[in-house]
């Protein structure tokens, strides 16, 4: 049987006064509507995506997804037009589901993110669900009512409902899973008859559950929060950081201050991690069994070893860290960045497409661009790889065993052989061969005296 996802994304969202559409907004880092594909089940074989409003941006979103391997199966768009409700929605995507052989669709929102991958997968084996909450206070919402035997029998909004009706707790959830084909043909009886000329998909799903058996299953009101404003985006950030630290937690990972940790849902973590304040965690992000992220960190899709020590601080974007290293505090690895086994990259130190190999060390203040760095080798402070001249970037490759001096410059392209050493100020430009002491160094002026003339001479010329 084939299952396909209908993900309802085409609204302006205009209360999130923003350009940009409103499930493109994140959430701990991912956008709404990536939330929503990530929780599909592998029940699903294909999803189709509602659009309308910021149709370029959610599809060129959707492909970059699709690019880096994100999307859990095929997806496609369709164009709802000028929206006229859920049900005109679902309608105008008939076609595609018709085309994909559709046999149950599963409906979601693409401004809900944080609707469980189980629930899903409930929705996904269920012949016929709607999705409810059990609300302390269910004004305004839809009200569900149930057969003597479970089943759906009708929702009834806020104000057309009864004294006795609106005493029930339980409210649509607005998620369904239904057979495709009487979901269509209910469809095409919808009419528009409302104050607000709307299609609604709630009279289309009444509709089939007087035909079939529509099951109701209550979920965690928290799944089916929608984001409609700014306040509604902190408020799923605050649950989703509380969801997702509590998983890590259980499993073993220490939080020195869960309320200020952010970690986003695709991160991974070891056991005996320790994530100290203020830490944030973005996209896919792998860190291994004891190591310590400090204070203030940044970590953007890339792969932490194990026992690696990252003091307050560090910026690691799109990078490659193997176990034992010790980075910051204040370090930058930028996109491309390569640490073997025991690398030290320290305060105020910027790699960019570099590998250090194993044991190198880069402990203060340096810039190392377009650079491969030897196992062993010591780069002192205020070192710069000068790699662009204005056009193009050019490689250094540093041997092992090498020990730079401070306040050195390598002009690339430009290699240094094994075991050499570079004195202290030197401006290299060219070649240094294995075992060579390459400096450019000055050489040492002294004029014995001279600091107190020059003194006694800045005195007798100092203005009044």
């Amino acid at each position: 049987m084939s299952t396909v996802a209908l993900i309802l994304a085409a609204g302006l969202g205009k209360r999130m006064q923003s350009d940009l559409p409103k499930v493109l907004h994140p959430i701990l880092g991912d956008p709404c509507l990536l939330w929503v594909l990530l929780a599909l089940p592998a029940e699903v074989t294909a999803a189709v995506v509602v659009v309308h409003h910021g149709k370029e941006q959610v599809e060129a979103a959707l492909a970059a997804w699709a690019g880096q391997g994100l999307l859990p199966c095929p997806t496609t768009t369709v164009d709802q037009g000028e929206p006229m409700g859920t049900g005109h929605a679902v309608r105008q995507a008939a076609p595609e589901l018709d085309r994909l052989g559709t046999d149950r669709v599963v409906i979601l929102y693409g401004d809900v993110p944080l609707i469980r991958a189980e629930t899903v997968a409930r929705l996904a084996l269920s012949q016929g669900t709607l999705l409810a909450m059990d609300l302390e206070d269910p004004t305004g919402y839809g009200r569900v009512i149930q057969r003597a035997d479970g089943t759906l029998e009708a929702v009834v909004e806020h104000k057309d409902a009864t004294g006795e009706q609106r005493a029930i707790r339980r409210v649509n959830g607005g998620a369904y899973a239904l057979p495709w084909e009487p979901l269509k043909q209910a469809l095409g009886r919808l009419t528009n008859g409302n104050a607000q000329g709307e299609y609604y998909l709630t009279d289309a799903v009444m509709d089939v559950a007087a035909r079939i058996p529509v099951a109701v299953e209550s979920c965690d009101p928290q799944e089916m929060m929608g984001m409609n404003s700014r306040r509604d985006q902190a408020c799923l950030q605050a649950y989703a950081r509380d969801r997702v630290n509590g998983q890590w937690m259980d499993l073993g990972v220490t939080f020195l201050d869960p309320a200020s940790a952010l970690v986003g849902p695709r991160a991974v973590l070891g056991r005996d991690v320790l994530m100290a304040p203020g830490v944030r965690l973005v996209g896919r992000v792998e860190v291994g069994q004891g190591t310590r992220v400090g204070q203030g960190s940044v970590l953007t899709d890339c792969r932490i070893g194990e026992q690696v020590e990252i003091r307050p601080y560090c910026v690691i974007d799109r990078s490659d860290v193997d176990g034992g290293c010790q980075l910051g505090p204040f370090a930058h690895l930028r996109e491309g960045s390569r640490l073997e086994q025991g690398v030290h990259v320290g305060n105020f130190v910027e790699t960019k497409k570099t590998t250090l190999r194993r044991g190198a060390k880069a402990n203060h203040l340096s810039y190392l661009g377009d650079a491969e760095v030897g196992e062993r080798t010591n780069i002192g402070a205020g070192f710069i790889t000068c790699n662009y001249d204005g056009f193009n970037k050019h490689r250094t490759v540093i041997g092992q065993d090498v020990f730079v001096g401070s306040d050195t410059q390598l002009v690339a392209p430009v290699t240094l052989g094994d075991g050499s050493i570079i004195g202290a100020g030197s401006t290299i430009t060219g070649n240094v061969p294995p075992g060579a002491l390459a400096l450019t160094r000055a050489a040492l002026v002294l004029k014995e005296g001279a600091a107190a003339r020059l003194r006694q001479k800045q005195k007798a010329f100092k203005p009044d």
